[in-house]
């Protein structure tokens, strides 16, 4: 929780009380005393309500609060339609004399809460229905609707998504934060070595990106200063502006759930078209290291897919010929499992079901 919330929180927290503590010490009946503390309850009761309400539209972005707030005044508006016409309709007839002035008063405040209701209600279902442009507020059909894609810099440091903005995939707007491009500058001049090649790699990116055709980039300049993450700034500006996050970094796929944000993870669709090897395919792999088992060798493909090579620990830092025997599917991506071809006592068996995923 930032210090703006915190701070906005204790300040209404602390009115409740001076209010309601004021209020009953105004009253002429009571004891002082008694009053006071009845009105330190009830503001402390006030205060609670208001942050709970706080803490239940969390995730209410402001597109969403402006609808119900245009569906509130339409509803108002209808409401007191409603009451003109029963008025009209009491003024040219004789059921003011027929009905008691309190039931009088309950027909008009339904009928009120009736029309505030009812115009409220519809406004909210047919808002996607809706071409109006008023400031902040965006109506436009559900069916055409295609949420933007915000950049992290997970993403940015990763040259694939040009790629994948080159085969025209990404026909939606990327938007790409101004503090993200700052924080990239600012690693550019003064971070160290590693950190410098990573900030101009994806600087470099960024112009690519914006020399893609049929890709719209556009930058936002949204800041939230009070906020010293920048995971943090994305999920804030991702719900403001109603977008949804495209990643490269893998932790954020469980955090997503937690923050109610979609997050499209670059690895995730990676993984899915990665082509698929046929048992008894040959391929050539370079042993990198022993694996779990005796006698069993590890190497990667070059997009990162693990080859668990069984034969294959004799020959550490060297290129063989493997065949395949499997494809294994893990939480983390693919494995393929394959017999040394240059391994003369090799066991054609051996077990798959071994937990290599941490290896990953």
């Amino acid at each position: 929780m930032n210090v703006s919330l915190a701070f906005l929180r204790i300040l209404f927290f602390i009115l409740s009380i001076f209010f309601m503590t004021t209020y009953m010490l105004s009253s002429p009946a009571g004891a002082p005393h008694i009053k006071a503390l009845i009105g330190v309850g009830l503001g402390s009761l006030l205060g609670l309500l208001l942050i709970g309400f706080d803490t239940l539209f969390r995730r209410f972005n402001l597109r969403s609060f402006n609808i119900a707030i245009i569906g509130i005044f339409i509803g108002y508006l209808m409401g007191e339609a409603l009451l003109l016409v029963f008025e009209a309709i009491l003024a040219i007839s004789a059921l003011t004399i027929v009905i008691q002035p309190q039931a009088l008063e309950m027909i008009k405040i339904s009928l009120f809460l009736f029309g505030t209701y009812l115009g409220t209600i519809m406004t909210l279902k047919a808002s996607d229905e809706l071409y109006v442009s008023i400031p902040f507020i965006k109506f436009a059909p559900t069916a055409q609707k295609k949420k933007d894609l915000l950049v992290d810099s997970s993403v940015l440091s990763d040259a694939r998504v040009i790629d994948l903005a080159a085969t025209g995939m990404l026909d939606h707007v990327m938007i790409i934060p101004r503090f993200l491009i700052k924080e990239l500058y600012a690693q550019s001049e003064i971070g160290d070595e590693l950190a410098k090649n990573k900030a101009k790699k994806s600087l470099d990116v960024i112009k690519k990106l914006e020399a893609v055709e049929g890709l719209e980039v556009r930058f936002n300049d949204t800041d939230f200063p009070e906020v010293k993450d920048p995971h943090g700034k994305l999920v804030r500006l991702a719900r403001l502006i109603d977008a949804n996050i495209l990643s490269a970094d893998i932790s954020r796929i469980q955090m997503s759930s937690i923050e109610g944000i979609r997050i499209i993870n670059l690895h995730s669709l990676s993984n899915a078209l990665k082509p698929l090897m046929q048992a008894g395919e040959f391929i050539k792999i370079k042993i990198q290291r022993y694996g779990k088992e005796p006698r069993q060798g590890v190497g990667y493909l070059d997009d990162g897919t693990m080859v668990v090579v069984n034969g294959g620990g004799k020959f550490i830092s060297e290129v063989i010929d493997a065949q395949v025997l499997s494809v294994k599917h893990t939480s983390s991506g693919r494995m393929v499992f394959c017999n040394a071809c240059d391994d003369d006592t090799l066991d054609q068996d051996f077990d798959q079901d071994h937990d290599y995923d941490e290896d990953k």
